[in-house]
């Protein structure tokens, strides 16, 4: 097949890879527990899934404007202005996309050329590297370190930054290792990219995902002009499959990304974004409900990885992800990761499917329940009581 040479720089999500895997084992018998995949085990809230059921009997079933609906746009800002304590977003900073991959991809596209460098966390999203390369752009990683729980160093961050960085991007709570940034470093990053006229990604995506400390946003430091906020429903709402996200930006920058919505997808089916504003705007309580369950899972896994032998894991303060050290197991993650799946009938991640920084680390996420986060647990006690080295 004769494809264009830049589909040879285009990555991959593990995850999916590791789940069609799991899925083709349990089609033979196999019981498998999945902890590999970042999708909330919750449903839909109801009265979200009602305000989609109605938005289809209403006829929001026909093209709306690239953009995004007005009522949905409007409601974000007020969202967003509410959440994060600032006073200057307004429907015309909003645009509204199918899900939270496109706002990072139209943002490449619209910024990035060849001989652009463009900075990114490591171990971190995968599709970051994977769109940063497809852009023809240079990708230049900063290491998220277990010794500074995982959290960027902005001091490194600046050392990192040449004349032609275009791009830094930036993800807290933080996808795989449930990492945060303190107001302080936030602060550093929105002044420092401002200072450096460097655009800046700021990926919130589980900005409502938080046991201990508050969410923070860079939007409120740094140059809003050269800022892209990404956010969206999958995680807190658990919508993954209703495929709906937005970005904040300039008036002028969002001008230019619903011109590439236009040109790839016209825009976000109608009925979702209709179920996109009762979410916004009717009751919290199972956004509230899912947290609480959530800490509850996160403390079990900690406590049961911290007590495998050969195993250590930091608590982590978002999201819904552990990245456990197993160095001294005497396994590569990425032999663990098959092992476990093969041997044990437990899915995860190898932490090198997040970037080379991810070495010696395995991702579990703990969307599932309790029970069958213990029984993976003891699954891979008894791996590691017997597995050959």
């Amino acid at each position: 097949m004769n494809l264009a040479s830049r589909m040879s720089r285009l990555g991959t999500e593990t995850a999916f890879e590791i789940l069609a895997r799991a899925r083709a084992l349990e089609a033979k018998g196999r019981s498998v527990v999945h902890l590999e995949i970042g999708e909330p085990d919750f449903d839909t809230p109801a009265n979200i899934v009602a305000a989609g059921q109605k938005a289809l009997g209403d006829g929001f079933t026909h093209y709306g404007p690239s953009p995004g609906l007005p009522q949905l746009r409007e409601a974000i800002a007020d969202d967003f202005n509410t959440r994060r304590g600032v006073t200057n977003v307004s429907a015309d900073n909003v645009v509204v996309f199918p899900g939270g991959k496109p706002v990072m991809f139209f943002m490449m596209l619209a910024l990035l050329e060849e001989g652009d460098e463009a900075i990114y966390p490591n171990p971190g999203f995968p599709i970051y590297e994977s769109m940063i390369n497809y852009c023809g752009a240079k990708a230049v990683p900063l290491p998220l370190r277990e010794e500074n729980a995982f959290a960027a160093d902005i001091a490194e961050l600046e050392g990192l930054i040449t004349e032609r960085t275009k791009l830094v991007i930036m993800n807290s709570p933080q996808n795989p290792t449930g990492g945060m940034l303190s107001s302080a470093d936030l602060k550093a990053l929105g002044e420092l990219c401002a200072s450096k006229g460097v655009w800046l990604l700021t990926d919130e995506i589980y900005s409502r995902m938080i046991y201990e400390g508050v969410h923070d946003t860079p939007w409120k430091y740094g140059d809003t002009d050269r800022m892209v906020v990404l956010d969206g429903f999958s995680k807190t709402y658990a919508m993954t499959g209703w495929r709906l996200g937005y970005g904040i930006m300039s008036e002028e920058f969002a001008a230019s990304m619903a011109r590439l919505q236009t040109n790839a997808t016209s825009c976000t089916a109608a009925m979702t974004q209709m179920a996109g504003v009762e979410a916004l705007t009717g009751p919290q309580t199972d956004v509230d409900t899912m947290l609480v369950e959530f800490q509850k899972r996160r403390d079990v896994i900690v406590d049961g990885l911290n007590a495998l032998p050969g195993v250590t894991c930091l608590k982590p303060r978002g999201a819904f992800y552990v990245f456990p050290n197993i160095r001294d197991t005497g396994l590569s993650s990425k032999e663990l990761e098959t092992r476990l799946l093969d041997e044990a009938g437990v899915a995860c991640l190898s932490g090198t499917s997040f970037g080379q920084h991810g070495d010696g680390y395995l991702r579990f996420s703990y969307a599932n329940s309790v029970a069958n986060i213990e029984e993976a647990l003891k699954r891979f006690g008894e791996f590691l009581s017997t597995a050959k080295v």
